[in-house]
């Protein structure tokens, strides 16, 4: 299970799963831990995506799952 968090550190979505639909990835989970939620992300809406890396985010984006988590 992957959390996500808002700015307040407050849990704002718990995805459980991610499967695919066709074409589309569909993410599954809760929002804020009571609200069953599937998302489904189109491949125009990936592509999408692309355009707001840059170098810097994408080099971080590699590295974030081996840094050190903060404690908040």
């Amino acid at each position: 299970m992957m959390t996500l968090y808002s700015l307040d550190h407050s849990k704002l979505m718990e995805v459980s799963e991610f499967t695919i639909d066709g074409n589309d990835l569909l993410i599954k989970g809760k929002i804020l831990a009571a609200m069953p939620m599937t998302a489904r992300l189109k491949p125009e809406e990936a592509r999408r995506l692309f355009g707001l890396l840059n170098w810097q985010l994408l080099f971080f984006l590699l590295t974030l799952p081996f840094r050190r988590g903060t404690s908040a």
